[in-house]
């Protein structure tokens, strides 16, 4: 991943989404391209065409605050698109970053925490949304992700490389969408990580989806919603779902996501009959394992 190239694609893909007439401009006289110029932008945000031209290009190391705000509200960017931009502008600074692994494991408090919560699916992951520990609602909710060892318990992997992905999730092209949108913006929080880098590379290698929906440079800040689930074993589920920061002690983050259904509505039933069928799962588990060996001397 290179800065300079998303610094420019970013900024370029944006600008072009906004027409004259939404910035509040006068379109005048024939144009190449639906969105603003580089010049309008500049105007907007009350630079210089130049200094514009410059940092779509990617010279963005050393822009201040107040510039990249404007530059943000000229553009109209959202909440994560603007974070986005000045995470993109950090990355730019030439300091000496030490390449990161992504955090793998979770202490033992933090799955102690999980288990505690008995009646809603919950699940904490990384940012290139690998699920490092679950309850058991969480981890019956996600089997299809969690039970096939190709996929190494990465929700990304499940949706772009299974087949099973387009049942599992029935708006599977928001679903993915949301996906590719949080790899990017985790992209520009954590550009030095090596495993989300080698994790993208392996996607846009071999998804066709993965790679269109990388370079249209999306990205979203995932806290609360609602989605659906067609789960193999249950049917379907519409459940709520909200996501929080879980500090760890390296000044990392990660994220504990809880999935809740309506009361008293058929989603609740349906929550119930999983956690039904967590159950049997595991009694059935458990009775399948060998018997210990006894001593017979």
């Amino acid at each position: 991943m290179d800065n300079r190239t998303d610094i420019r694609d970013f900024l370029t893909s944006r600008r072009a989404r906004i027409t004259p007439e939404q910035a509040g401009l006068f379109p005048g006289g024939r144009r190449r391209v639906a969105g603003l110029r580089r010049e309008e932008v500049a105007v907007l945000a009350g630079v210089s065409t130049d200094w514009y031209t410059r940092l779509e290009k990617g010279h963005i190391a050393g822009v201040s605050e107040d510039v990249l705000d404007a530059v943000a509200r000229a553009l109209q960017l959202d909440e994560a698109e603007r974070t986005y931009l000045f995470d993109l502008a950090r990355a730019a600074k030439p300091t000496r970053v030490p390449q990161r692994r992504s955090k793998t494991q979770v202490r033992p408090r933090v799955q102690w925490m999980l288990d505690t919560v008995t009646t809603s699916a919950a699940f904490v992951a990384n940012g290139r949304m690998d699920i490092l520990a679950a309850n058991t609602l969480g981890r019956a909710l996600y089997s299809p992700v969690l039970d096939d060892p190709r996929w190494r318990s990465n929700i990304a992997r499940f949706q772009f490389l299974d087949a099973r992905a387009r049942d599992f999730h029935p708006d599977w092209d928001g679903a993915a969408n949301v996906t590719a949108a949080l790899l990017r913006t985790e992209a520009g929080r954590d550009p030095h990580n090596k495993d989300l880098r080698e994790l993208v590379g392996e996607l846009s290698t071999v998804s066709d989806e993965f790679r269109t929906r990388w370079a249209a440079h999306n990205v979203r800040i995932h806290r609360t919603g609602v989605k659906q689930f067609r789960h193999p074993a249950i049917g379907t589920l519409d459940l709520v779902y909200h996501s929080l920061a879980v500090p760890t002690e390296d000044h990392g983050e990660l994220s504990m996501t809880v999935y809740t259904a309506e009361p008293a509505t058929p989603s609740e039933d349906a929550l119930k009959l999983l956690a039904s069928w967590a159950a049997t799962n595991a009694a059935s588990t458990v009775s399948d394992a060998p018997a210990p060996a006894t001593d017979r001397t």
